[in-house]
């Protein structure tokens, strides 16, 4: 069985670790069947969808750009 090797950062490497978890696959099943650009919009769909249902079930609330400024401001 022949062996490719592709370098990434210790960041892309975690989360291709947790992406291969979620998906209940090893790493290498994971970068026989994903590119990174179809990782990194189905996570981000994935991700969307999450946050649209914990809207709707906060009654549709949403929070003021200033609050979000405040919570973040120390970063």
């Amino acid at each position: 069985m022949a062996m490719i090797t592709i370098r990434v950062s210790d960041e892309e490497k975690e989360w291709l670790d947790y992406m291969a978890e979620f998906y209940g696959i090893t790493l290498s099943e994971l970068m026989k069947n994903y590119s990174m650009e179809q990782l990194e919009d189905e996570y981000d769909k994935q991700t969307a969808d999450i946050a649209h249902k914990l809207w709707l079930e906060d009654d549709k609330q949403t929070v003021s750009m200033n609050n979000i400024l405040k919570e973040f401001s120390d970063i």
